[in-house]
């Protein structure tokens, strides 16, 4: 789906080091600003988008873009007529005008490419799963904090003004203790043969509830099923289990008649719907509930008490997430902070998909995870 760029293994890699590289910094008042150079590797499914995004950025120019197919090449030279282009990944990671990659290839160049990056001196932005594996995206997150570099997985969801509202609301207590997340993330197609639909489609709803809660899964279970030879699992059912009493659940496919995206998230006090395909109130708020007695002399009773209130559906930002992101990875190079997608989540999400791969392929057997906290 994506397009692909020569391999990064085999060959020296000479870059200077992170921590003697002084990276681009935005002066304040009316001095010039020296721009973030950033190298684009794949311009097939989702390069292009990065690609209009990084030029529209004020602080941030597209240097030079990487492909093997000399013909995708022409369209961007068309295109961006000031950006250089090249087939030659290592070429744009051994110029010295270049001060961050953003790798747009399939899952399986991921860890080589961001590696020979990183080594390279190059602050990373790393498609999401940012790897194949939890030790490779381990390895990955070791060698930028060794250099001191950025890197960043791009979970766009997190970005989107809405995600960002839901997150507000739950941190302010609006919807009281959290009970359930349940998603549906459906659609026909597109099939891919390097990752299955939990790579593709359940690393969204991993990501959103990394971001949204204060608390990793301990636990998950998933059932899935491959109906055609020689592909990946194209539908699956994951359940994820925290200590907190919270239980997620996400239903993701290849194979329905029509697209959806929506997510409801229960609390003791409000409810949310979201509705990403709905183009105006995409989040709703219900002030709907239950309550039980509490009197043990009542219990039996089953004393249940429905709170139907207000519904309403708050204003968001409806900036393009890509957009919005891209000014945060130039923010967090100029000024030395942590990206909120920084290789630390990215690394909890791949441990996510590994468990939940491992439940379905033995039908839905729990497999535990790692305990952590959010800052691990």
């Amino acid at each position: 789906m994506s397009a692909t760029v020569k391999n990064a293994t085999g060959k020296t890699v000479r870059g200077p080091a992170a921590k003697t590289r002084k990276g681009p910094r935005m002066s304040a008042g009316n001095e010039e600003t020296k721009m973030v150079n950033i190298g684009v590797v794949g311009y097939g499914y989702w390069g292009p988008n990065l690609v209009r995004n990084f030029s529209e950025l004020q602080h941030a120019r597209v240097h030079t873009v990487a492909d093997l197919n000399p013909k995708v090449l022409e369209i961007v030279a068309r295109r961006f007529p000031a950006t250089k282009t090249t087939t030659d990944f290592q070429e744009m990671i051994r110029d010295p005008e270049i001060d961050a990659v953003a790798i747009a290839t399939p899952v399986n160049t991921h860890f080589s490419l961001a590696m020979a990056a990183l080594k390279a001196g190059k602050h990373v932005w790393l498609e999401k799963p940012m790897a194949e594996t939890s030790l490779q995206a381990r390895a990955l997150v070791e060698e930028a904090e060794k250099r001191g570099l950025v890197l960043h997985v791009d979970h766009t969801f997190i970005y989107t003004g809405t995600v960002r509202k839901m997150k507000e609301l739950i941190d302010a207590g609006d919807l009281g203790k959290i009970l359930y997340y349940d998603s549906i993330r459906v659609n026909l197609g597109l099939f891919q043969r390097d990752v299955n639909v939990i790579s593709d489609l359940g690393v969204h709803d991993f990501s959103i509830l990394d971001y949204l809660f204060d608390e990793h899964p301990v636990a998950v279970s998933a059932a899935g099923m491959n109906h055609f030879p020689g592909t990946p699992e194209n539908l699956a059912y994951i359940t994820l289990f925290y200590e907190s009493g919270l239980i997620a659940h996400a239903n993701v496919s290849w194979l329905a008649p029509v697209k959806v995206r929506q997510i409801l998230i229960g609390g003791a006090n409000k409810m949310i719907t979201y509705d990403d395909l709905e183009p105006s109130e995409k989040l709703k708020i219900y002030d709907k509930g239950v309550s039980f007695t509490d009197d043990p002399k009542q219990i039996h009773e089953m004393r249940v008490g429905y709170r139907t209130g207000d519904m309403w559906a708050p204003k968001v930002d409806g900036a393009e997430a890509l957009r919005v992101e891209g000014e945060h990875f130039v923010d967090c190079i100029v000024n030395g902070t942590k990206p909120i997608t920084d290789g630390h989540l990215g690394l909890r999400v791949v441990e996510v998909i590994e468990a939940a791969t491992s439940s379905m392929r033995g039908r839905g057997e729990t497999v535990h995870l790692p305990r952590q906290g959010k800052s691990a």
